[in-house]
């Protein structure tokens, strides 16, 4: 079996796929502090109540953002699975079925963003990935990644508001009742929520105008489903898109 993790600033994922098919997802909290020895306590108990035997994974893919985990995270692989991984990174690039531009600043996850979206679409297409950033990867019909767009994601935004205002709580991510809050909470979930699914669909348009051709728009990311019921410009709504693309990395590598 496969292993896809998926390294985040705010969450470490992980896929395990039998053949194509994925069988069992994980999520645990990033911590960069944690050493290589916690990270095999942690895989190990979360896959072991999942009734999966760690001897039974015998290939492991990792995308990460956070250089200060891809050691640990590498390390916990070979010690817990016995194999060394494919850490997804610029070296590989050359044998995808997308072009990447800008090879050694764009986000691992966005390539494997790109990658499963094209295999699913067949053509051009938009990721939008719900993230601790919010992303816009625009793929051209011919498999090249054309640009990226990058905005603070929803939760962000929301925590900088808690952070930095004296008065402003912390609140969950959900759509209110009305764009005209009524109190404080829902003030800052119309904000954000309401004003996050302007912008997702003002930015679609332009890159869509810039590419000059149709283009089929991907939602993906943990905080997805909380824009992509209030708007009409998805094509395709998955939460496992980075952990696809992955899986399909692994097949070229």
């Amino acid at each position: 079996m496969l292993m896809a993790i998926d390294v985040g600033n705010t969450n470490i994922v992980g896929g395990v796929y039998e053949g194509n098919v994925l069988r069992e997802t994980l999520r645990i909290q990033t911590v960069t502090k944690k050493t290589e020895d916690e990270y095999v306590t942690v895989f190990r108990a979360i896959l072991t109540e999942r009734d999966i035997d760690p001897a039974s994974i015998d290939r492991v893919i990792v995308s990460s953002v956070v250089p200060a985990l891809t050691g640990s995270i590498s390390a916990m692989v070979v010690r817990l699975f016995r194999t060394e991984p494919i850490v997804l990174g610029p070296a590989l690039y050359s044998r995808l079925p997308v072009k990447v531009i800008a090879q050694d600043e764009i986000g691992t996850d966005l390539v494997a963003d790109a990658v499963a979206a094209y295999g699913k679409v067949g053509g051009a297409c938009i990721v939008v990935d719900f993230g601790t950033a919010l992303t816009f990867t625009c793929v051209s019909g011919a498999g090249e990644i054309r640009g990226v767009s990058i905005a603070p994601g929803l939760g962000t935004a929301v925590g900088a508001l808690s952070r930095d205002t004296a008065q402003l709580p912390n609140v969950p991510l959900a759509p209110p009742p009305s764009v005209l809050g009524q109190n404080t909470v829902q003030a800052i979930q119309a904000g954000v929520v309401y004003g996050y699914t302007g912008l997702v669909e003002y930015l679609i348009g332009r890159m869509v105008r810039e590419l000059g051709a149709e283009a089929k728009i991907v939602a993906t990311g943990g905080l997805c489903r909380v824009v992509a019921p209030l708007t009409d410009v998805f094509d395709l709504v998955e939460p496992d898109l980075t952990l696809d693309g992955l899986a399909r990395i692994a097949r070229y590598v």
